[in-house]
């Protein structure tokens, strides 16, 4: 059977040889796999798999090579591990596509705001289902796990639809992880594709060609020269999207994230929510009270800064065009002015998008950032990094 995967791999191009496969039949005689097929897994993983881009190729291989073989579990064991809330979400409204073509937006932003207004002094009780009150499990604009094309999301843990133009929820979002390195190493070579070498700060580094020169010149006397160590001298702005439809992205996003960090020396990131406006933040936790002004970091950061944008760009039209418009906060000024300002600051700038490419087109909002972008929206893939790390270079 390890003949099997090693032919396996071979035929599917990955460039696989003898010497890993006795390196796994090797690990395996010591026992590291344990006798399960997901820990042998694993193993071989490591073991034979040296790029990144490759790990698809494996898992196709090895689910063909040890078909049937996957571990089973009893249908109470499953059940136990089933979260109590997937449980209440049965409660929830569910609608066939039919009866969501049925269900007509208000009219806009200022028809949609006007309305919860009038909602808010109206309404004195719970209500739930239904079509016109703020409420859960119905068809209104406004509330909690029910669904409706264009409505104000009110009281829910997290995005379903994806529907909302506004959001009334404060919500507090993880940051990423600066310490992740499982699969960066591939980001870390497309980012080096950036990196423009000086030597700077204290000589602290061993000059050979110049000591040698300069024994030579002292007829044979030693005499040391030391030099600066040399860094990247590329400075790189990273604003990272947090929340809402990018909690689907959060892995690829930490991995790119700490390979920046350990990439670039001039690294300074912020936090902004699906369009960049007068505020960012540097802490999650802190969003609400510690933001630091756009107009800030425009006078701090010179414009020699490579600015580059992480997000998906997934949002209401209205957040883009619209003053007032921003889930989370109200915006005397829309995100189309705020972009436009950053962008005039930082020409040298790139957004880079986790959404798959060929998904884009389905979403307007993802048109006009790209738009206003200039059309240097790359995806976040190892052949999207490379692109735009050569947009960056020019």
């Amino acid at each position: 059977m390890f003949l099997n995967l090693l032919d396996g791999m071979k035929r599917a191009g990955l460039p696989v040889s003898i010497t890993e496969y006795l390196t796994l039949v090797e690990a395996t005689e010591a026992n590291l796999a344990d006798y399960n097929v997901e820990d042998f897994y694993y193993l071989a993983r490591t073991i034979m798999v040296k790029d990144e881009r490759l790990l698809d190729r494996f898992d196709r291989v090895f689910a063909e090579v040890f078909k049937g073989l996957e571990g089973s579990a009893s249908v109470e064991s499953i059940a136990a591990n089933i979260p109590a809330e997937w449980l209440k979400m049965l409660s929830e409204l569910n609608l066939s596509d039919e009866d969501k073509e049925k269900i007509k937006a208000l009219g806009g932003w200022d028809k949609l705001m006007e309305t919860l207004k009038q909602r808010l002094a109206e309404q004195k009780d719970r209500h739930q289902g239904g079509n016109k009150w703020i409420g859960t499990g119905g068809r209104s604009p406004f509330g909690a796990y029910g669904y409706n094309p264009e409505g104000v999301r009110i009281g829910q843990d997290e995005s379903r639809h994806r529907r909302a133009v506004k959001v009334w929820d404060k919500r507090e979002f993880k940051n990423l992880d600066d310490d992740v390195e499982i699969g960066t190493r591939n980001i870390k070579m497309a980012l080096r594709r950036l990196r423009r070498f000086a030597r700077e700060g204290a000589p602290t580094e061993l000059d050979i060609d110049g000591t040698i020169s300069a024994t030579a010149r002292q007829g044979g006397w030693l005499d040391l020269q030391m030099v600066p160590e040399r860094h990247n001298a590329v400075k790189v702005l990273l604003f990272l999207d947090a929340g809402g439809s990018m909690d689907d992205h959060v892995k690829v996003c930490a991995e790119l994230f700490s390979a920046a960090r350990n990439e670039f020396k001039h690294l300074e990131y912020y936090y902004f929510h699906n369009c960049l406006y007068e505020g960012v933040w540097k802490d999650n936790r802190r969003r609400h009270d510690q933001k630091i002004s756009t107009f800030q970091l425009m006078r701090t950061y010179a414009a020699d800064y490579k600015l580059i944008f992480v997000g998906d760009a997934s949002m209401s039209p209205y957040e883009i065009v619209h003053p007032g418009a921003a889930v989370e906060h109200w915006n005397e000024e829309s995100g189309e002015t705020w972009m436009r300002r950053v962008l005039d600051t930082w020409p040298k700038s790139v957004w880079l998008n986790p959404l798959p490419q060929k998904h884009w087109r389905y979403t307007e909002s993802i048109s006009m950032i790209r738009s206003l972008m200039d059309d240097r929206m790359y995806p976040l893939t190892l052949g999207g990094l490379d692109a735009a790390m050569a947009e960056l270079k020019r």
